[in-house]
């Protein structure tokens, strides 16, 4: 597994770093002091995960944009208050897990390696707590609600719409004409039960995952 960290505390790095090392089944690729330092260092190299000190207070803005930009890293929140709605918030961000911030080392390289996994890895309490807050959610929702599922390029829309491009410019990166994309947008705001573009670029990105989670998988023109 290669592996970022994330911290504005230097030593906090440097001991993680020392921590780390040794292990064959992580690499610790690069310690950097902020998010912006995150996405510059995927901007040119790879990584399977992030480890991210939440403990200083943290943009979760910024992490989902990171998250719509890059979906295949898991992000990982280090030092997080076990508690219900600040495990709530971070998994609405994007995290795919967390580390309690009395967890020792061996519970971080577990939970990382349970985040890649598509595993979360929480106490019985917290655990509880999501599930009821799951079911609440679900008896709140009526089947009206629930979206109807995009297709690939819809997704591929909706994905520009979140990054704040005109149709002009979608139409451009996708090779499309114009025509057709204000059919896809057309298409995307009524599926999301959404009046108008504005919500739908709000919505893709504070829950990046709809872009993704609906697609039939198969190509449209």
């Amino acid at each position: 597994m290669k592996l970022v960290v994330v911290t504005p505390i230097r030593l906090f790095g440097d001991g993680l770093f020392a921590c780390l090392r040794h292990r064959d089944d992580i690499a610790l690729e690069a310690v950097v002091g902020d998010l912006a330092g995150l996405r510059g260092y995927l901007t040119g190299a790879m990584a399977h995960a992030a480890l991210i000190d939440v403990t200083q207070g943290i943009d979760l803005d910024e992490v989902r944009a990171i998250v719509f930009d890059y979906p295949d890293v898991a992000l990982v929140a280090l030092g997080l208050e076990e508690q219900r709605q600040s495990v709530i918030r971070c998994g609405r961000a994007g995290f795919r897990g967390y580390v309690a911030r009395n967890a020792s080392v061996d519970h971080l390289c577990c939970a990382l390696t349970d985040s890649l996994a598509g595993r979360l890895s929480c106490s019985a309490e917290v655990s509880g707590e999501l599930l009821r807050a799951l079911f609440s959610r679900e008896r709140d929702t009526t089947p009206s609600e629930i979206p109807e599922a995009l297709t690939t390029r819809e997704s591929e829309v909706l994905k520009l719409i979140g990054h704040g491009l005109s149709n002009k410019e979608i139409a451009s990166k996708l090779s499309l004409s114009v025509a057709t994309v204000k059919h896809h947008v057309h298409s995307v705001l009524q599926k999301l039960k959404l009046p108008r573009r504005t919500q739908a670029m709000r919505r893709v990105r504070e829950e990046p995952w709809i872009a993704t989670s609906y697609s039939w998988g198969r190509k449209t023109r």
